[in-house]
């Protein structure tokens, strides 16, 4: 397991990493988010999301509970 910790100064850095990450991803491969409410997960996973070519809304699975 490799763990990594990335400091953002913003949501759109944030999602500009994400991005980033999401493009230079290879299957098969897991990614595990863990923080407190409004560090930034989601707006990261919808960076990851556009970077794979998704281009739908990522929304909070916390906020659908």
């Amino acid at each position: 397991m490799i763990r990594f910790a990335w400091l953002s100064r913003s949501e759109e850095e944030t999602e500009r990493f994400g991005r980033a990450l999401g493009a230079a991803l290879v299957a098969p491969i897991w990614v595990g988010l863990a923080g407190p409410l409004g560090a930034g997960k989601t707006r990261f996973a919808a960076g990851v999301a556009q970077g794979l070519g998704y281009r739908g809304r990522v929304r909070s699975p916390t906020f659908v509970l």
